[in-house]
């Protein structure tokens, strides 16, 4: 009589778009270590993101799909990759045709993803995709795990090495600091550059002003740096991988973001953050999860706000009024609060 077979066990993550995405996906990993801890776990992401949980501990393959070069050629490959891993549930977490065809055919007795996801026919397990309601990202994720939880929303989460920690600790051994990512890929998403300069200009003497970004970020950081008037300003700007980067923020006094993928480094490492929201709204679900967490808006409330869920590379009204209106003191108060809240916690 021949052997038993093994149960397929392994689980496929899919979540191929953009790093943010990524890092509020990481949500799924802690809450199935919590519930699921002997489980493997592989993750699928788009080439660049690979870096954020090639050393996640709780991660045991990562699989990349080079979505720019060779997209299609790729998916295929990736089909049959996946096909090959005999893998027991097969998740994905975006509404695209893509990402659901690799669901579809995985092959996987349970696939599951989202009902507005093309090829959701296909799969075993369809949940609604709620936006709009004022419910967070991590919470809509984590509803594919487990539909009918009411289990409290579990923070995602990063994992510097050691690496990253040794590179950012001459920076955080200076004294108190803030961080600073100015920049968004969407223009109506980024608080303006003259709108940066005052809080540079108004922040209290004795911090070190960490700017950040990536390599492309590096100019309009550099402006920031020059025009500012402080020597404490420092451009690190494409100069730290993304891991070093959140291990620098988790240090700072508070981190000014805007609503992008640096506001997400923060909730995975529970630091201090102050988000500014120009033309969205954290209604869609992308709003800060650090213990400490301040949202800064525009206090007029405009009929154009929002414009829409992912933003525009113009204002289209061109006042862009909703980052323009925002006063420098609702920032500085942000700080005054982030001080107060760890000085509590010592």
């Amino acid at each position: 009589m021949p052997p038993k077979s093994h149960p397929r066990r392994a689980i496929l993550l899919i979540q191929t778009a953009f790093i943010g995405d990524v890092i509020l996906a990481t949500a799924l990993l802690e809450r199935l270590r919590q519930t699921e801890p002997n489980t493997p776990v592989d993750f699928l992401v788009r080439k660049g993101n690979e870096g954020l949980i090639e050393q996640h501990p709780h991660v045991r393959d990562v699989l990349i799909w080079d979505k720019k070069n060779h997209k299609y050629r790729d998916l295929w490959r990736l089909l049959r990759t996946i096909r090959a891993g005999d893998y027991e549930r097969v998740i994905t977490l975006q509404r695209f045709a893509s990402t659901g065809f690799l669901t579809a055919f995985s092959g996987a007795p349970k696939r599951i993803g989202f009902d507005k996801n093309p090829l959701s026919f296909a799969f075993t397990q369809v949940t609604p995709h709620l936006m709009g309601q004022g419910i967070h990202e991590v919470t809509r994720n984590l509803h594919l795990l487990y539909p009918e939880s009411e289990a409290p929303l579990t923070p995602p989460r990063l994992f510097p090495t050691p690496a990253d920690e040794a590179t950012v600790a001459p920076y955080i051994s200076r004294g108190p600091y803030v961080c600073i990512a100015p920049t968004s890929v969407w223009f109506t998403k980024q608080f303006p550059e003259e709108q940066w300069l005052k809080l540079l200009r108004a922040l209290p003497p004795h911090y070190s002003v960490y700017l950040l970004g990536a390599t492309s970020d590096s100019a309009v950081c550099e402006r920031l740096r020059q025009e500012s008037g402080r020597d404490s300003v420092v451009n690190l700007a494409g100069q730290l991988p993304l891991l070093a980067s959140a291990a620098l923020m988790r240090g700072a006094v508070l981190n000014y973001v805007n609503d992008s993928a640096p506001l997400h480094l923060c909730s995975a490492m529970g630091a201090p953050t102050c988000a500014v929201f120009c033309s969205t709204v954290p209604f869609f679900g992308f709003g800060p999860l650090s213990p400490f967490s301040r949202v800064v808006q525009i206090e007029e409330e405009l009929d154009c706000q929002p414009c829409g869920l992912h933003g525009y590379k113009k204002c289209p009204l061109g006042h862009f009024y909703c980052a323009r209106g925002i006063q420098t003191q609702q920032l500085i108060e942000a700080l005054t609060e982030a001080e107060a809240w760890a000085a509590a916690q010592h």
